[in-house]
């Protein structure tokens, strides 16, 4: 499917790939669940208006609505509205036509949308998750939950939160992978616009940090799902959630406020008439403070058994990432001063943004501090505090809508209206949010608070709804503007500068009229086709080669990703019911194993629907996967770009390679839970029977498939089709033997009565190399993909760099196999 529908058409929407369709789905989504998680504080800021709550929410209905608001804004509404905008714009801002795997960017907005909606069907299997937004073990597993009907839902909510992460990983290999490569000629990455600027650090944070919460969620998952024992045990499970969490939970706040960041760069410059302040150097402190990022969790955990000199020191990089912030902020203020502002609806909405993240920041530094860390943690200050920084950041955000709605829709708003939309937004933020800091002795999440606290916690629940009606009022303005709004110039801003504005609005289906430079240092749009001269000569127009004009057509349309969302939603599904089986195959063993369990105090109801669910969603899955892997589907490079510091690989190979950084940070943390938990239960204390033998001969079983991997690949270069299928053949082989030992060596522990549920070593192992061994199946499966595409169309003979990608991620395989080798058979 290449043809896209027009816009007016449902079908359009279910099958396009171009990333200006993916954003604007992105951000209706969002929004979607900005009116989901703002209806969920509206109830339990009701509830809040007396002690004790006045009734409207039950005890365990309060903190579903307490955990499922924090939940959905901070994942399913804040970094998705970001990537909204990121998607329509930065392939705009670096003269981009799409972004370097359109098909990838389509599945990442579906598995988004899908983890959304299995969170929200969490509600409706006997009660969502209710252990707060942070999900501090062991509150977080089966075992100490306290409503044993909300089990379902609790893995609901933690299996969407798998899916999302998912989702967020397409998402920066495809925007790194982009930005890195597909800048328009003379777009040197100093040079790159801000809000560009801002979303490129973000992506790259994301990377690291999305994959920590991955290991999180995974870990958490088969701890809920199939009742190992990571977060049960008093073996440091709650430090091991907290040390992962927080190395995912402080970058996140850098990852939800950068974007919102670079719109103000943005707005600033457009409504002062005036390049930013040291602009540079902003950049530069950006980049530190995208470093510093995560160095910096522990100062979440300064209530923990961690020793005082490790917080001390902590407590001093806390301060250190304050002061690239000072920097930036000054640079905000200078440009203001040094510019002649313009008051405009976007201008002002960055301008309360800044007011409100120099109040947050400031509140922080209480916080930073150990000593008033103790006295300030787990109260209401944290709640202000946490809400002035990240509301700030939405605040700038919705400064960016109005600011590009006219590129989006091609419609004015009303400035009137708009400005009303911020100052009920404004006195409606600060009226919720301030008296919170009078009210900080009260402790978050509960419902019980001193008399004293009651006016301020009404005035909260007042600002509360004033806020919310800001919202209505916004929706109301931009509903008007769409529908009777007066036509938009192609750029209505008198000094925005960057290439957006240069085309029509809403923008073409491909973007640009012709290649987009910058190599005479301003904006140009350059004709690379041939022209004939008096004498019949071609004429190249310009000193570059005309290879543009003669790029393939590029696809815009595509079913299967829709299709691969709705199977993987449809097996994630299946999969947050299957508990109760397993609990009954634990009752059943757990007497005739060995070890310390940790399992549930009564049998949840079985329901047969959920794994029919999980084997349906799994054959779909199968189906639509081989589907998509067929599909001809062209996203054709930019033959003239900026591609500094890749220039000397394709896109699919940097692509590979971004991936695999990530899946460094899942195995690291798996790898570190397993280093953690046994160093704190005793190095020596360790029992686990190994079967030494098995282990060393898996070993030379996945190094000599690495070797035919890359006889694969030297097959594949000299186009020797029985070569490449024997080569493969034998990798696959292989695979296969080492998942025989490893199904060996795991029925012999069962045979012994050693499962994953029989303590926390045999929970480490189990998982670890099972996490290991579903990478080699899932390789086993690209690689017979392979076999099949050489067979039927003698693929990879021409073009042969497929295998090369398929050989570095079974090479990372295999590296991993090399550290969990001496991990769980040696020491």
């Amino acid at each position: 499917m290449s043809d896209l529908p027009p816009k007016r058409s449902i079908k359009r929407w279910l099958v396009t790939t171009n990333h200006k369709d993916v954003g604007i789905l992105y951000m209706a989504t969002s929004m979607f669940f900005l009116l989901f998680g703002g209806t969920l504080a509206l109830l339990f800021r009701t509830h809040l208006w007396q002690s004790g709550g006045t009734g409207l929410l039950t005890n365990d209905q309060f903190y579903q609505s307490v955990s499922g608001h924090g939940l959905i804004m901070v994942f399913w509404f804040l970094s998705p509205i970001a990537s909204g905008f990121a998607n329509y714009f930065v392939p705009l801002q670096i003269g981009a036509k799409d972004l370097a795997f359109p098909r990838l960017n389509a599945l990442s907005y579906w598995f988004y949308l899908f983890s959304g909606i299995l969170m929200a069907i969490s509600f409706f299997q006997g009660g969502s998750f209710s252990g707060g937004w942070t999900m501090y073990a062991p509150l977080n597993v089966p075992t100490y939950t306290p409503a044993m009907q909300a089990m379902t839902g609790g893995n609901s909510m933690v299996l969407g939160l798998v899916l999302f992460c998912i989702s967020i990983t397409m998402g920066t290999v495809n925007f790194l992978t982009t930005m890195h490569r597909s800048r328009a000629e003379g777009l040197g990455l100093w040079n790159m616009p801000m809000f560009s600027w801002s979303w490129l650090l973000t992506a790259w944070m994301m990377l690291f940090a999305f994959a920590a919460l991955l290991a999180a969620v995974l870990l958490l998952s088969v701890d809920r799902l199939f009742l190992t024992q990571y977060f049960a045990t008093d073996q440091g499970s709650s430090l091991l959630w907290a040390h992962i969490f927080w190395f995912f939970g402080h970058p996140e706040v850098y990852i939800v406020f950068f974007p919102a960041l670079g719109i103000m760069f943005e707005t600033f410059q457009t409504f002062t008439g005036r390049r930013l302040v040291g602009r540079k150097w902003v950049i530069i402190a950006m980049v530190l403070v995208a470093v510093q990022s995560f160095l910096v969790w522990m100062h979440h955990m300064f209530l923990s058994t961690i020793n005082l000199p490790i917080k001390t020191l902590f407590m001093a990089t806390t301060i250190g990432i304050s002061l690239p912030f000072d920097l930036m902020v000054f640079a905000l203020i200078y440009t203001m001063v040094k510019g002649r502002v313009r008051f405009t609806t976007p201008f002002l909405f960055s301008l309360g943004a800044l007011v409100l993240f120099i109040l947050g920041g400031i509140t922080g530094v209480f916080l930073g501090a150990v000593v008033l860390d103790y006295e300030f943690r787990g109260t209401y200050w944290v709640v202000a505090h946490f809400h002035y920084v990240m509301v700030s950041g939405v605040t700038a955000l919705m400064g960016g809508i109005y600011y590009w709605w006219p590129k989006l829709t091609g419609k004015m708003y009303s400035e009137r209206l708009g400005k009303l939309n911020f100052a009920v937004y404004f006195i409606g933020f600060n009226l919720l949010y301030f008296p919170m800091f009078m009210a900080w002795e009260t402790p978050r999440r509960v419902f019980h608070y001193g008399s004293g606290a009651q006016i301020y916690h009404q005035l909260a629940t007042v600002g509360a709804f004033v806020f919310g009606a800001s919202f209505l009022i916004m929706f109301f303005t931009l509903g008007k503007s769409l529908v009777s709004g007066p036509k938009a110039p192609d750029n209505p801003w008198t000094y925005s500068r960057t290439a957006e504005w240069a085309i029509p609005s809403p923008p073409p289906l491909e973007n640009w009229p012709d290649r987009p430079s910058y190599a005479s240092g301003k904006l140009e749009f350059v004709d690379d086709t041939a022209t004939a001269t008096d004498g019949g000569v071609a004429q190249e127009a310009t000193g570059t080669a005309a290879a543009t004009h003669e790029e393939e057509h590029a696809d815009h349309a595509s079913i299967w990703p829709l299709g691969i969302g709705i199977a993987t939603f449809t097996f994630f599904l299946g999969l947050s019911g299957i508990t109760p089986y397993f609990f009954s195959f634990v009752e059943s063993h757990i007497h005739s194993g060995v070890g310390n369990f940790v399992t549930l105090d009564s049998a949840p109801a079985q329901n047969i629907i959920y794994p029919v669910l999980m084997v349906l969603g799994l054959a779909m899955l199968g189906v639509t996967l081989f589907q998509f892997g067929r599909e001809q589907f062209t996203a054709p490079e930019m033959a003239v770009a900026e591609r500094w510091p890749f220039g000397g690989i394709s896109n699919e190979k940097l692509g590979v390679w971004v991936f695999l950084a990530s899946d460094v940070v899942v195995f690291g943390a798996a790898i570190g839970a397993y280093v953690f938990m046994r160093i704190h239960m005793g190095w020596h204390d360790w029992h686990l029977a190994s079967i030494t033998e098995a282990g060393l001969f898996n070993t030379y079983v996945l190094l000599t498939s690495s070797f035919t991997v890359i006889l694969a690949h030297v097959m594949a270069e000299r186009e020797n089709k029985k070569g490449l299928l024997g080569a493969l053949s034998a990798t696959v082989l292989l695979g296969l033997v080492f998942m025989g030992v490893k199904a060996f060596e795991y029925s012999s522990k069962f045979a012994d009565g050693h499962y994953w549920f029989s303590g926390i070593e045999y929970s480490l192992y189990f998982v670890t190399t099972g996490l290991h061994a579903l990478h080699v199946i899932l390789g086993l499966l690209i690689a017979l993909f392979m076999i099949y595409r050489v067979i039927s169309i003698d693929a990879y003979l021409e073009d042969h760099m497929p295998v090369e990608y398929f050989g570095l991620y079974w090479h990372f395989v295999d590296i991993v196999w090399v550290f969990l080798f001496p991990l769980f058979y040696l020491m």
